[in-house]
C-alpha cells in the first residue's frame, strides 16, 4: 500500500511477492471504479507491473485534483485540463531532487520541498489522456477526449524523429498534445573515468561485477540481466541474447518487448559472466537463470531479484558515488539504460 495525497492512494496486491494487481482507491477505501478498470485494462494489454503502478501514481494526481475542484471525473473537459496542468506544476515533489541544476523550492523554510519537474508532469498529462481515450472507446465518457491532440508539422522536420513503418510515403501525421510542458534538453553528464573505476574496484562479488559490467559495457537493462538464462550466452561469438520473457518467479521482466543480440566487445565483461558461472555461481543449481542468490538462507538457488541490485548501489561506502547516474524511481522503474546511453555513450 502507498499513501497518497488527499486520501486517494494506491493499493497494490501481490502474490509471492509479485504484484499482481493494482487498485486505486480513495479515502474511505472504496475503490475508484473507472480508475480500476483502466488499470486491468492495461494488464489485458500485457503491460508490465511496475508500468501498471506508475500509471496508478500518475492518476492518483488526477483523481487528487478533480477532489480538490469538487468535480467528477466524467465533467472533466478541455478547460479543466489546463488548470490540472496549473495544479501541476504548483504541487511538490516529495522525492529528494537528483539533479545537478537548479531547483525550484518551494514552501518556504518551515516546510521546504521542490516542485515536480517537467518530465514528471508531462508523464502526468501523457497517463490522463491515456486514461480519457480508454474512457471514449469504452464508452464511459461522452465526447471526444479532453486532452486534446494537435498536428505538428514542424516536428516532421526533425531529423532524429521516430519515422513510420512506410516513411515518407506513409499518412501518419506527427501529433503532439496540446496541454503539456517545456522540457528542457539536458548535457550528457559523465562519470569521471576515476570515480568509475573505483566503484568497479570496490565490487568483491563476482555476481555483482558480471551484473554491473553487462549494464554498462553492454547496456542491458537490470530486468534484461536479471532475466538472462545460461544458454542466452555465447562465449564463442561473444555474444548474448536478451529475450522477452515473464518466467521470472519474483515478477523481473525486460522493458522491451524486441529481442536482440548485444555483442560484447569488451572482454572484461564476458570474462566476469564466465568466472561467475564457474567459480560463484552455486554448483548444484538447476534454475536456467544466471544469476542466483547464494549463501546459506531460504531464498538460496532462486533467481537473483531487483533488490538485490538495488542493495548493490545502496551501501553505505558507495553512497553519493554514482546516486546521481542511476535513478530508481519511486514506481520502481529503473532508468538506469537511458543514464548510461546518456552518460557512456
Amino acid at each position: 500500500m502507498q499513501a497518497g495525497e488527499a486520501g486517494v492512494r494506491v493499493v497494490k496486491e501481490r502474490d509471492g511477492g509479485v504484484v499482481r494487481r493494482v487498485r486505486l482507491v480513495d479515502g474511505d477505501g472504496e475503490p475508484v471504479a473507472s480508475a480500476c478498470r483502466f488499470l486491468d485494462h492495461l494488464v489485458d494489454r500485457g503491460f508490465s507491473p511496475h508500468t501498471i503502478c506508475a500509471y496508478a501514481c500518475d492518476l492518483r494526481r488526477l483523481f487528487t485534483f478533480l477532489a480538490a475542484e469538487g468535480m467528477d471525473w466524467r465533467q472533466f473537459r478541455g478547460p479543466d485540463a489546463l488548470r490540472l496542468l496549473a495544479f501541476l506544476r504548483r504541487a511538490p515533489s516529495r522525492r529528494p531532487a537528483q539533479r545537478l541544476g537548479l531547483t525550484v523550492v518551494v514552501g518556504g523554510s518551515e516546510a521546504p520541498g521542490s516542485l515536480l519537474a517537467p518530465v514528471t508532469v508531462n508523464r502526468i498529462l501523457a497517463a490522463v489522456s491515456s486514461f480519457y481515450d480508454w474512457a471514449v472507446v469504452a464508452e464511459e465518457y461522452d465526447g471526444d477526449s479532453p486532452m486534446q491532440m494537435r498536428l505538428d508539422p514542424a516536428l516532421a522536420r526533425v531529423p532524429d524523429r521516430r519515422q513510420p513503418f512506410m516513411g515518407r510515403a506513409s499518412r501518419q501525421q506527427p501529433t503532439r498534445r496540446t496541454v503539456t510542458v517545456k522540457q528542457p534538453r539536458r548535457l550528457p553528464r559523465p562519470v569521471d573515468e576515476a570515480v568509475l573505476e573505483k566503484f568497479i574496484g570496490s565490487l568483491k562479488r563476482l555476481r555483482d561485477l558480471a551484473v554491473f559490467l553487462l549494464m554498462l559495457d553492454g547496456g542491458l537493462r537490470p530486468g534484461e540481466v536479471l532475466s538472462l538464462h545460461l544458454d542466452d550466452i555465447s562465449y564463442g561469438r561473444r555474444r548474448v541474447t536478451v529475450r522477452k520473457r515473464d518466467d521470472h518467479p519474483r515478477g523481473v521482466r525486460g522493458k522491451s518487448r524486441t529481442e536482440r543480440a548485444v555483442d560484447l566487445h569488451e572482454a572484461r565483461t564476458l570474462d566476469a559472466v564466465s568466472r561467475y558461472v564457474m567459480h560463484e555461481r552455486p554448483l548444484d543449481a538447476t534454475s536456467p537463470f544466471v544469476f542466483l542468490v547464494g549463501g546459506k538462507g531460504t531464498r538460496r538457488l532462486e533467481p537473483l531479484g531487483y533488490d538485490a541490485v538495488v542493495r548493490l548501489f545502496a551501501r553505505p561506502d558507495l553512497r553519493g558515488l554514482m546516486t546521481w547516474s542511476i535513478n530508481w524511481d519511486r514506481f520502481g522503474n529503473w532508468e538506469f539504460q537511458r543514464n548510461f546511453d546518456a552518460y557512456f555513450g
